[in-house]
């Protein structure tokens, strides 16, 4: 999201206008809306399958860092009695 809000910093406002015209021309006024449509449900699919991957790797890495911590907190006594 951020790359984009960069690229649109980047334009002027005629710039703007143009691509907007463009738009129009090429998909009319009533076909705008089904596009936004289109494209809205596009990106909160992608949003919800990253969203799963990321939950995925976070449950099977649970144990591995606990684990991690385990041995921290073991380290951590040892080094506590010398």
């Amino acid at each position: 999201m951020n790359t984009l809000l960069i690229l649109f910093l980047n334009l002027g406002g005629g710039e703007l206008v143009m691509i907007v015209l463009v738009i129009l021309v090429l998909f009319g006024g009533k076909g705008i809306p089904g596009i936004a449509k289109t494209l809205g449900k596009g990106l909160r699919e992608f949003k919800n399958a990253t969203d799963g991957i990321q939950r995925d790797i976070r449950e099977s890495t649970k144990g591995i860092t606990e684990e991690v911590n385990e041995q921290i907190k073991e380290v951590k006594k040892e080094i506590e009695k010398e």
